[in-house]
């Protein structure tokens, strides 16, 4: 599952202001759902009457810090656009350095699911991922995706009051075994991300199940209307909204998916597209825990082998064998025993072990100095650090995961008032949600069991963990939506860009993503983590922004 949203090194902090919302819209019967300019015998939604109301809308822009801020009304249900229930999702806009060049606006998603594009620019310098000669010809747009963020409504999952162990927590029925037998306890000291035996497989199955019935208890009604083709829906409204007549797009990470998804449906709306950091949409969900997973480890093993290089004298070995024996000790020990972390009475277990290691995988350069001390601290006993990187405290400005903004609102009158508060972090519900919904999972845990096994062998606990993840998903709202090779008849070049080492989103799904485009180009960056645009080197920066500004389309087999 994609985690991570793009984050600039540059921080901003401004505040949201929101603008005002739709007025009204018209109560016709609603037609089926058509796709703009797509393929044969479908019509632009701009002109069905039940819409007309939401794409003739004017964005009403308030100065936010250095910023421009408004909001954008959209119908929760496309089908039933005239039922009066909507989403209202906040905008915000960096307006252009050079008007008299202006070629028009950049809309941007940061990734996620579950990533805030209105604080990645307000808050986070979004805006500053791009050159002065992209700033110079467009106003950088971005806004939180329906259920994400500022958005009203918006998602949450509430609390999950039941936390149990694989190991030693509560099982199904709500007891707690004594002992597990000995064979057992020790393949789980061993593996706590491979549930092997019934009660283990109980215990998982319960904690999932418990989390999708509180997501499905506190988002009750908005649930089935948070998956992307519908966010795709909402960004044609917008792009109308911004007097576009087609539209200029780059997204990182889940923003890949978004902008496949907007090409499907709108495909001859589309001016220029880049998708850095590509998701796959022909792989099914296991393929993808598989993908992920195989990126990660391999993530992993790139920085037991680089990192003197890149992380100097903080390396905790002085060899690659050293840096690998003490990593893989770690997870036997804190399997069994966490390691003191200070003022948590916790500890950090295998779980904390796992997640830094993960999440400091998306910028080396910022990130693996971090770790490189951390795991030496905890080779001596202290799982401080690690904690930090997991996420139990906020880590260095430049991580990609931990800082992701979302929000849930409350209905007070103050959400309208300019300058009020950041909205609170909803990103874990949004990602759940939106993970779940695009693509289909099944329903019957044997499947799980099966991609377990066939994780395991390709990626190790990197592979498992994530199917494990996913057994949330076996009870959350089925989806129609099945995985399947890009269809956008008469698109213009699309162009992908990836990363070889990139272990969010591994560069094979690049390269087959940018083949199912027509005229698709891949631009292929050689080296560490996530996404290139806005951090690599000026090899990719200039093919990105000759695409963007002159359309001027990057020869096959490009490599920076």
């Amino acid at each position: 599952m994609i985690r991570a949203v793009r984050r600039p090194a540059l921080a901003v902090a401004l505040a949201v202001v929101g603008a005002t919302a739709l007025a009204a819209c018209t109560t016709a019967p609603a037609p089926a759902p058509a796709r703009s300019q797509g393929p044969a015998g479908h019509v632009d939604p701009a002109t069905r009457p039940d819409l007309r109301a939401f794409y003739g809308q004017k964005l009403k822009w308030t100065a936010c810090g250095d910023l421009q801020c408004a909001d954008l009304t959209v119908p929760m249900d496309y089908a039933h656009p005239a039922n009066g229930r909507t989403f209202v999702l906040p905008v915000a806009r960096a307006v252009t350095t050079g008007t008299a060049a202006r070629i028009g606006s950049v809309v941007v998603n940061p990734g996620g699911p579950g990533g805030s594009g209105v604080q990645s620019l307000l808050e986070e310098g979004m805006a500053e991922s791009f050159t002065p000669k992209v700033r110079a010809r467009f106003d950088v747009v971005s806004f939180d995706p329906r259920g994400v963020g500022g958005s009203s409504p918006a998602l949450t999952c509430g609390k999950n009051e039941e936390p149990t162990d694989a190991a030693t927590g509560p099982t199904s029925d709500g007891t707690t075994p004594e002992k597990n037998a000995p064979e057992e306890t020790a393949a789980a000291a061993t593996d706590p991300f491979f549930p092997r035996s019934e009660t283990e497989r109980a215990d998982v199955l319960a904690e999932a199940k418990r989390e999708a019935d509180a997501c499905a208890k506190a988002s009750t009604g908005i649930l089935r209307h948070v998956g992307t083709e519908d966010v795709a829906r909402d960004m044609d409204v917008l792009r109308a909204a911004l007097g576009e007549s087609r539209v200029t797009y780059l997204g990182w990470s889940y923003g890949t998916s978004l902008g496949t998804a907007y090409a499907e449906q709108f495909p001859r709306r589309v001016r220029a597209m880049v998708l850095d950091g590509a998701v796959d949409p022909a792989l099914d969900w296991s393929q993808r825990a598989v993908s992920q997973g195989l990126g990660f480890r391999r993530a992993v093993d790139d920085y037991i082998a680089s990192c003197a290089e890149v992380a100097g004298d903080s390396c905790p070995g002085s060899t690659p064998e050293e840096i690998r024996t003490l990593i893989e000790g770690l997870f036997r020990k804190t399997a069994r025993d966490p390691l003191p972390v200070d003022g948590d009475e916790y500890g950090a277990d295998a779980s904390t072990l796992l997640d830094a290691l993960v999440l400091s995988m998306y910028t080396p350069e910022a990130q693996w100095k971090d770790l490189s001390e951390a795991l030496a601290d905890a080779g001596r006993g202290d799982g401080t650090k690690l904690a930090r990187l997991a996420g139990a405290e906020d880590p260095a400005p430049a991580t990609d995961e931990d800082a992701e903004s979302g929000a849930t609102t409350d209905g007070s009158d103050d959400a309208d008032e300019p300058g009020t508060e950041t909205p609170a972090d909803n990103s874990d519900a949004a990602l759940q949600a939106v993970n779940c919904f695009d693509v289909p999972h099944p329903r019957d845990a044997e499947a799980y069991w099966k991609a377990l096994a066939r994780a395991d062998e390709a990626a190790g606990r990197y592979g498992t963990s994530t199917v494990t993840a996913a057994l949330t998903c076996k009870d959350w709202p089925t989806t129609t939506r099945k995985p399947h090779r890009v269809n956008a008849p008469g698109i213009p070049p699309v162009l992908v860009v990836g990363t070889t080492g990139d272990a969010a989103t591994p560069y094979e799904e690049a390269a087959s993503l940018a083949s199912q485009f027509p005229g698709g180009a891949l631009l292929t960056y050689e080296g560490f983590g996530h996404t290139a645009y806005g951090r690599s080197n000026s090899c990719v920066t200039r093919h990105v922004d000759g695409y963007l500004i002159d359309l001027r389309t990057v020869p096959a087999g490009t490599t920076c």
